[in-house]
């Protein structure tokens, strides 16, 4: 039984007869008939201007023409992308817009000539002039195609409903099949013969939707293919947003670290250095308040250089730099709350930026373990597989864990994205919850 995707419920109806009556097939039928009009007038503006500005290269006036093209080109990617946006349900994203440099050293505006030079440059106007020039002959055939293959069904499938205008205002008996000029003819007239012209058409009618759907999936590959961005603009811009989530988290790590600093140590010392001032002055009129003095300042001291030493391991601690993720896990893993199991199976060392990642991803998962778990115990697991160090965290506490906005998780997965990572989190309602992450595997240089 076939399962709606919009509801998740099965369908009574199969699809092969759903189809020519969903909204998706008239939709893509139109997107088709439409394509048409549009691709007559893109295909003539981009050949003639394009021979108009090729022909005029010796002059001055070729190079911006052909500008002017490739800009008219882009402004019809606009139209085609929202076209089928609308009418093909293709999510597609903007490409990337004209860059244009400013080489002047005011830093004023460029010029025309500037904008003439980038788009020129720019290969997306180029592949959008390409769509207007390949996307006409095949318009014209999906028009043809698909206008004939539906019409013809939906007439043949509906025939018994107009038979009777035949004899009545064609003065003939019926569809006539044969004729020559002895008079002799061929009509689909008999019951029988209606009957099969109505299957012929019921099949065309549920055969028709299907050829539709191929040929627009077609152009859903011309859209996506040279009107959406290259595939190296959108790696560019990928790295561009994770360049961004590098930067805001080492911004918030050393507002982090200057807090602590600040609260912790430095509040800490700077009590310390005047307890130690006026333990000096008493030295010789209260030898014994002033040890007693010295006494409390020697804890003070004692208490910072705890502070200190987990700020240092909290920024990257010297275990795992001195012997790997295995011993700084077990570490870790003993400072939790609850009872916590490791089993690191690694046959070397990742590129220590990994390691660092895989480290800090597992502590941050077993603080929301000891802080909203509830857990009894945890476990966590760390092995390599293929070109990927996977993570997994686990525990038996009350679940409910997800990656919704403004969470932890939700921040940690943006860490791991920065670096090609992947945060899964399975959590369901009162347990148990088991978070899994992948990283790259990167070997030590």
């Amino acid at each position: 039984m076939a399962i709606d995707h919009a509801t998740g419920r099965p369908h009574r109806v199969p699809a092969v007869l759903r189809a020519p009556l969903e909204g998706r097939t008239w939709r893509e039928f139109l997107h088709l008939l439409t394509s048409l009009p549009i691709a007559i007038v893109a295909f003539a503006l981009a050949v003639t201007l394009t021979a108009a500005s090729v022909g005029t290269l010796v002059t001055f006036v070729g190079v911006p023409l052909l500008a002017a093209t490739l800009a008219a080109a882009r402004g019809l990617g606009v139209l085609e992308r929202a076209r089928a946006r609308g009418l093909l349900r293709l999510e597609i994203a903007e490409p990337e817009p004209v860059r244009v440099r400013v080489r002047r050293r005011d830093g004023r505006g460029a010029g025309p000539m500037a904008w003439v030079g980038a788009l020129l440059k720019s290969g997306t106007s180029w592949r959008h002039l390409l769509y207007a020039v390949v996307h006409f002959p095949w318009a014209l055939f999906t028009f043809v195609l698909s206008l004939v293959l539906w019409s013809v069904s939906w007439v043949l499938f509906l025939y018994p409903a107009w038979q009777w205008t035949q004899p009545t205002y064609a003065h003939q008996p019926g569809i006539q099949l044969y004729g020559d000029s002895d008079g002799r003819a061929f009509y689909l007239d008999s019951p029988f013969e209606i009957a099969l012209v109505c299957a012929i058409g019921l099949l065309l009618v549920l055969f028709t939707p299907w050829v539709i759907r191929g040929l627009a999936h077609v152009d859903r590959l011309l859209v996506r293919g040279l009107l959406g961005p290259s595939r190296l603009a959108e790696r560019v811009w990928e790295l561009e947003e994770d360049r961004g989530v590098v930067v805001d988290t080492a911004s918030a790590d050393l507002r982090r670290i200057e807090r602590d600093l600040h609260d912790g140590a430095q509040a800490r010392l700077v009590s310390l250095a005047m307890e130690l001032g006026l333990a000096k002055e008493l030295v010789e009129r209260d030898p014994e308040k002033a040890a007693r003095m010295v006494d409390e300042a020697h804890g003070e001291v004692k208490l910072a250089l705890q502070e200190l030493r987990d700020l240092a391991r909290g920024i990257h601690p010297a275990i795992l730099t001195d012997r790997g993720l295995g011993p700084a896990l077990a570490s870790l893993a003993g400072r939790c709350t609850v009872p916590v199991a490791t089993e690191v199976d690694l046959d070397s060392r990742p590129a220590p930026a990994i390691e660092g990642i895989a480290y800090f991803t597992v502590s941050e998962l077993l603080q929301n373990v000891s802080k909203h778990s509830r857990a009894r115990s945890a476990q966590v697991d760390v092995w390599r597989s293929g070109d990927r160090l996977m993570l997994r965290v686990g525990d038996d506490g009350r679940g409910g864990a997800g990656t919704t906005s403004g969470s932890g998780l939700a921040g940690l997965a943006e860490r791991l994205g920065s670096v090609d990572g992947l945060l899964v989190v399975d959590s369901p309602v009162g347990g148990p919850t088991t978070v899994t992450a992948e990283l790259p595997w990167r070997a030590r240089g």
